[in-house]
């Protein structure tokens, strides 16, 4: 039996229309605009993970998450694991949190914003239905599958 150590993680594109909702974040190691997400706890369903942090961190409740794709690299520790949901079934009053303001962006505003390295690589992802996995090899290159 094979095994790694993981650090599971879900981010959420949550859209209406041609609007998706976007953070800011604050935080010095992925500084920018990017969707909201969060850690997997342990013992913790993917999905119940995903609603808890779209909750803590936009003051949304959402519901019917579709899984879009799979963002992964290698770290220090293991393997970082992201797994991209997407959203437009959803309620409740839009709040920021301490992990950064979250706004609704128009899709033609977005190349205006100062977003994360990887945001581009990110959308592609939960845009295009051939796509299923986002990832960086051991030379840090991008790979789009």
């Amino acid at each position: 039996m094979r095994k790694e150590n993981v650090e599971l993680t879900v981010l959420c594109m949550i859209y209406r229309g041609d609007e998706i909702l976007l953070q800011n974040r604050r935080k010095e190691d992925w500084k920018g605009y990017t969707f909201p997400g969060g850690h997997v706890e342990k013992n913790e369903s993917f999905v119940d993970a995903l609603k808890r942090e779209m909750k803590e961190e936009t003051g949304l409740t959402i519901h019917h998450p579709k899984l879009a794709g799979v963002k992964q690299f290698d770290d220090k520790e293991g393997r970082y694991v992201v797994l991209l949901f997407k959203c437009c079934d959803f309620e409740g009053e839009l709040m920021s949190s301490n992990e950064g303001e979250v706004v609704w962006v128009k899709r033609s505003r977005i190349a205006s914003l100062d977003t994360v390295n990887d945001f581009e690589e990110l959308l592609a992802v939960f845009d295009e239905d051939e796509l299923n996995e986002f990832f960086y090899d051991q030379n840090g290159r991008v790979h789009l599958k």
